[in-house]
């Protein structure tokens, strides 16, 4: 949806009572209408948080003392197929910006193509794998035609909010990081005349303060910017760079306050203790006080929802990210403001006139909600006739049917007996359960040190089905060229025998199935396939509309899988952690009286019953065993009984 004509002229005749400004920089300083102007940021990406709640998450910006919000912005939401624009709900991010300006606050676009951002396959659309010959992030010309129509695409639904032109975006970032990951200055000048084809607001890269990353990553008559320690990387930068054109005053452009969550067992929580905020506080200070300017990565991280987590391949492992991206942010995912929060807040207004921050707004605390009973609805393989199938003689890959996220059935019909290790394709891409007559028999994940080995013994006229699930693509490292997902190769059984002719069930998932219905009743055997559970709740009578009912979802007794909230993917949940409840925003709810719909897709489903649903007030992080790498153990309670 486009953004639409009576919006647009709503925020052209907003800018017009503004005029526009002049935003530039000398040796030491940024300048706005000649005067110097300190940069004090904070990202957070509108495509992560619900569009009801940008106005409260902005005002919160402010009352923090930040005058600035840097935005990265995700090409494959905006393009989620070739030619297919969506500029409308999370994605009108022209009326984020204009929201931003509301508040007071300036902006800084970071627009890609490549982010990065812990987002799949760092925000390129997944389609971009399909292009013969193409290569990103290279100076190859299928990349860069396909760059240029997306940047020229954004830019006629936010070029008109520069600063030059009345509106709040200060400058826009080229590329990201690039320094980490090549050195092609061909493809970052041809990057940069797309991006000044558009903008006439200056450009700035970002890069490790390291003299290695520097020098890749940066660009004659480009302001160089780092990330990471400031201590280190604004003397890094200025030994590192001798080309004036590159100078310039000093931004800590991501000042990480931690790190992101990934599932795993041995991953916990990332979450910044006393001493580390006293660090934070610190750092943030004396940038402040030497003239010098910060955005704090992230101030709010917001949600992953649906498949849109991306990955770290280290290692020789695929990390996923979490559908949480709180960040360990001063403001957690739910908006609401953290001791971080006040802690920046007081050292920010010791640095600014008395009375120049707004207060900081009174906000509800989550809620809680009624235990949900869910009921076995729907097997998922029940709904593959009505899915897409390919047959050939080996498998093929997710993108190959066209499909980019959730999950690939492939069926194999045993024609002749096997006995071995099963081996898939060059390697698990990125987990896969194993079927053998409708038994769930095995498990091979792509996020372990090293693959569990699934042996069988195969008869003829026997039925092996692999599930495979689409994790998140690789954003950053290693990894981040071959994006393909499913199987890619052959699979085999043993040493010499290899599986021909295979089915293939496209199973993206984006929707609840059709053929889901809560007056369904499904059978739950010992290892059965997934299945689809289904219940409801009612807000409880004292929750208030919008923040006043959030909420906390968690699930007693699941292992794995997606939950669906009034048809809303809120993501993924894995009982290994760290995340062991989704945040669902009030603003998704229905009003108090109305039924609130759930959906539980849940992958390796227990015969001892159904998980059990419920939302909680205050969220849980913690890690449990993996019942897949070691016996089955009972599930700790989640909420008390």
């Amino acid at each position: 949806m486009l953004f639409s004509n009576s919006l647009r002229a709503l925020v052209t005749a907003c800018l017009c009572l503004g005029s526009s400004a002049r935003f530039t920089y000398n040796e030491t300083s940024f300048l706005l209408d000649g005067h110097p102007f300190q940069i004090i940021g904070g990202q957070m990406d509108p495509q992560r948080i619900p569009p009801p709640y940008w106005v409260q998450r902005l005002k919160m910006a402010r009352a923090m003392g930040l005058n600035t919000i840097f935005s990265y912005v995700f090409w494959n939401e905006f393009e989620p197929s070739p030619g297919d624009w969506d500029f409308g709900d999370a994605n009108n991010v022209a009326l984020f910006i204009h929201l931003a300006q509301k508040e007071g606050l300036k902006v800084v676009l970071r627009p890609g193509p490549y982010v990065s951002g812990e987002r799949d396959w760092g925000g390129f659309p997944a389609w971009l794998s399909q292009v013969p010959g193409l290569k990103v992030r290279e100076n190859n010309d299928k990349f860069l035609h396909l760059s240029r129509r997306y940047i020229n695409r954004l830019a006629e639904e936010v070029s008109h909010l520069q600063a030059s032109r009345g509106g709040p975006i200060l400058m826009v970032q080229l590329e990201n990081e690039y320094g980490s990951f090549g050195k092609d200055k061909g493809y970052l000048a041809e990057m940069a005349d797309i991006l000044r084809a558009n903008f006439e607001v200056f450009l700035y890269t970002t890069d490790i303060g390291d003299r290695m990353f520097l020098r890749g990553g940066t660009l004659p008559g480009v302001l160089a910017q780092t990330v990471g320690d400031p201590k280190t990387g604004f003397p890094a930068r200025d030994e590192a760079i001798t080309d004036k054109s590159m100078l310039g005053p000093h931004l800590a452009s991501e000042y990480h306050v931690t790190w992101p969550d990934d599932w795993s067992s041995n991953s916990a929580h990332r979450k910044v203790q006393r001493g580390g905020m006293d660090s934070i506080v610190s750092d943030l200070r004396w940038i402040l006080q030497a003239g010098n300017s910060f955005n704090i990565y992230m101030f709010h991280g917001g949600t992953n929802w649906g498949y849109d987590n991306g990955a770290v391949w280290a290692s020789s492992r695929t990390r996923p990210v979490t559908t949480s991206y709180d960040y360990g942010a001063p403001l957690d995912e739910s908006g609401r403001p953290t001791e971080m929060y006040h802690r920046i807040r007081r050292m920010i207004a010791k640095h600014l006139p008395e009375s120049s921050i707004p207060p900081v707004p009174q906000l509800p605390e989550p809620v809680q909600t009624e235990e949900i009973d869910l009921k076995p609805s729907l097997a998922l393989f029940d709904i593959l006739p009505n899915r897409l199938v390919t047959d050939n003689a080996d498998p093929v890959t997710m993108e190959t049917l066209g499909q980019w996220q959730g999950f690939v059935l492939y069926q194999h019909n045993v024609t002749s007996g096997a006995h071995g290790a099963l081996d898939v394709g060059d390697k698990p891409r990125d987990r896969i359960i194993v079927y053998q007559n409708g038994q769930r028999v095995g498990v091979i994940d792509g996020t372990y040190d090293t693959p569990t080995t699934v042996r069988l013994t195969l008869n003829e006229g026997d039925l092996l089905q692999l599930l495979v699930e689409n994790l998140g693509r690789v954003d950053f490292g290693p990894g981040l060229k071959d994006q393909r997902k499913g199987i890619v190769g052959s699979v085999r059984v043993g040493r010499s025998m290899t599986l021909k002719g295979w089915s293939t069930y496209s199973l993206p998932l984006t929707k609840v199935p059709k053929a889901l219905s809560s007056k369904n009743y499904a059978d739950v055997l010992e290892n059965s396939p997934p299945i689809f559970y289904t219940g409801y709740f009612r807000v409880l009578e004292h929750a208030k509309p919008g923040l006043g009912s959030d909420t906390f979802l968690t699930l007693n007794g699941g292992i794995k899988g997606q939950i669906w909230v009034n048809g809303i993917n809120l993501g993924r949940y894995w009982t290994i952690g760290p995340q062991q409840s989704l945040y669902l925003p009030g603003c998704y709810i229905k009003p108090i009286g109305s039924v609130n719909d759930v959906v539980v897709l849940e992958l390796e489903p227990r015969i001892e019953g159904p998980p059990r649903a419920k939302g909680i007030a205050s969220r849980l992080w913690f890690n449990r065993p993996d019942p897949d790498r070691a016996e089955r153990l009972v599930s700790a309670p989640m909420f008390e009984e």
